[in-house]
């Protein structure tokens, strides 16, 4: 006799309510994965349009079309409706519901794209250009598009571009340490930091230099050593025209250029040896030489340790040396003239990357004189002491009274760049020649640009004897200078020139305030690297 099984009412309530909602829920699977079904039928039937038009290329591919490449720069409305093919950095990017707005940079000149889902561009392909990394350097093929109202934020104001085609050919890391846009803003207040207009985004100097290589991207680092070029292709043009030689000099040598104890000493085999404070000496064995007119661009090393705003231990040197005939202002009138071709030749072919600058770094176009202004030094020694400065006659000037002295010219004569002759001899090397009516003074000056000192020159000393008699009065061991001595015993013309630090001239004809700015890698007594 079998047993019945009888369970209490509560628990049978239960059992139908689970019963319940287990069916509920098997409806409910059953639905979803008749969705999800659905849903795989429609990916596999919607065929994505832009397939072969977009994607990473790897390291020897290249991308099929007839078209040749056109640069950010040459687009224009004349292009309307034609298709190009350029290559750049994407600069930034903006993805929007089935679009994404992008710009895409060459040097300091930019473009906005535009890549939107329509017959031909597909949704997979606006999610894979909005996905590319800043600075990644992408390939592009567009239809240019004139625009109805100019697009400020790019150098192309009048076109767009519409892609058709977007090609990764070298993709950037996401995380960057500084961003190109932040790097560009213009400056609020700089003090070695940036703090842009209406954002409080700071990048610092050290920042910049640490990361050099994505510093030089932005528009105004562009244009600054695209100028900073044009300064030593205006000094050689400039020169040659006028019968200079070009010539190198040895940049290790075996005794300090100047006499000085600023130099760098390095190990030569058994021996030491000092980089080159300046190519004066080789300059003038040149002219003994019979080279009549000679120039250098070199680099030049200083080892002070000076952390100022102007002052570096590595820069580049734009040297030159002449023979004159009747007085040593025939070459100061040559460098005066070579300085305002420079300037002129600046002003007219480089405006583009001057406005480029000029966008970041505000600044008072640089003004000059055609004859530029010369000064001598007893005039300035007046103006400065009608300024309330103490001065005394045979002073050589401080840092501080060079830039009131500049601001007291600009003021009367409106004028950046003019020459200051006859300094005191006391002041300056040994080679220096004196003044033959005045021995308190000598036949030397130096060149200023906004108040600053840019070049330092002088008639030289070409008499072997009257040379070891000044060299002896300095100090300086005779026979660590014997061969540029001896270099005069056999015969040499009466000859001038001076040297001047081409990162110098490029910070102040631009107005900028750190000399770190127009040294693409630079080198002080803090800084080895990059």
């Amino acid at each position: 006799m079998g047993v019945e099984n009888i369970q209490p009412e509560d628990q049978q309530a239960k059992s139908k309510k689970q019963q319940k909602k287990e069916a509920k829920d098997a409806v409910k699977a059953a639905k979803k994965e008749e969705r999800k079904s659905a849903a795989d039928v429609s990916v596999v039937e919607e065929k994505d349009v832009s397939t072969g038009k977009y994607g990473n290329l790897s390291f020897t591919e290249c991308v099929a079309g007839l078209e040749s490449y056109v640069d950010v720069k040459n687009l224009t409305p004349e292009l309307k409706d034609k298709t190009v093919r350029l290559r750049g950095r994407l600069h930034t990017s903006r993805a929007k519901g089935k679009q994404c707005f992008l710009v895409i940079r060459q040097q300091f000149h930019t473009v906005q794209g535009l890549c939107a889902v329509n017959d031909s561009v597909s949704k997979q392909m606006v999610k894979f250009v909005s996905n590319i990394t800043k600075e990644s350097i992408v390939d592009v093929l567009a239809t240019v598009v004139t625009v109805k109202a100019k697009i400020e934020s790019c150098t192309q104001k009048e076109v767009e571009l519409h892609v058709l085609e977007a090609w990764v050919v070298s993709a950037a890391k996401s995380q960057l340490p500084l961003l190109i846009e932040d790097a560009s803003r213009p400056v609020k207040d700089d003090n070695d930091e940036e703090e842009t207009e209406g954002l409080n985004i700071r990048v610092s100097q050290d920042t910049r230099l640490d990361n050099r290589v994505l510093d030089l991207r932005t528009p105004a680092n562009q244009a600054i050593f695209r100028l900073e070029a044009g300064v030593c292709r205006l000094f050689r043009d400039v020169l040659t025209g006028k019968g200079f030689v070009e010539i190198h000099t040895p940049k290790i040598i075996g005794a300090a250029s100047e006499g000085g104890a600023n130099v760098f000493t390095v190990s030569y085999f058994k021996g030491s040896a000092y980089l080159a404070q300046s190519p004066q000496l080789y300059k003038q064995m040149a002219i003994a030489a019979d080279f009549d007119k000679v120039f250098t661009v070199g680099a030049v090393f200083r080892a002070e340790d000076s952390n100022t705003h102007r002052h570096l231990t590595e820069f580049v040197g734009l040297d030159l040396e002449m023979a004159f005939k009747r007085d040593y202002h025939e070459v100061l009138d040559t460098i005066c003239d070579m300085f305002t071709a420079l300037f002129k030749g600046l002003r007219d072919e480089f405006a583009g990357e001057i406005a480029a600058v000029g966008r970041q770094y505000p600044v008072e176009p640089f003004r000059f004189l055609q004859p530029a202004l010369k000064l001598e030094f007893p005039t300035a020694v007046s103006m400065l002491r009608q300024a309330g400065v103490e001065i005394g006659d045979e002073d050589d000037l401080s840092t501080p009274n060079e830039k009131l002295l500049g601001r007291l010219v600009k003021a009367k004569y409106d004028t950046d760049f003019y020459v200051l002759d006859k300094f005191p001899l006391a002041v300056r090397p040994f080679y220096t020649m004196p003044d033959p009516t005045n021995n308190k003074y000598s036949n030397s000056y130096d060149v200023f640009m906004r108040g600053e000192e840019i070049m330092s020159g002088a008639q030289r000393i070409h008499d072997a004897e009257f040379l070891t008699k000044r060299a002896t009065e300095h100090g300086i061991d005779l026979e660590k200078i014997k061969a540029y001595v001896d270099a005069f015993r056999f015969g040499c013309p009466p000859h001038a020139g001076g040297g001047i630090g081409l990162e110098r001239v490029v910070m102040l004809y631009l107005g900028l305030d750190n000399i770190r700015k127009t040294s693409m890698f630079p080198r002080d007594p803090k800084r080895l690297a990059p």
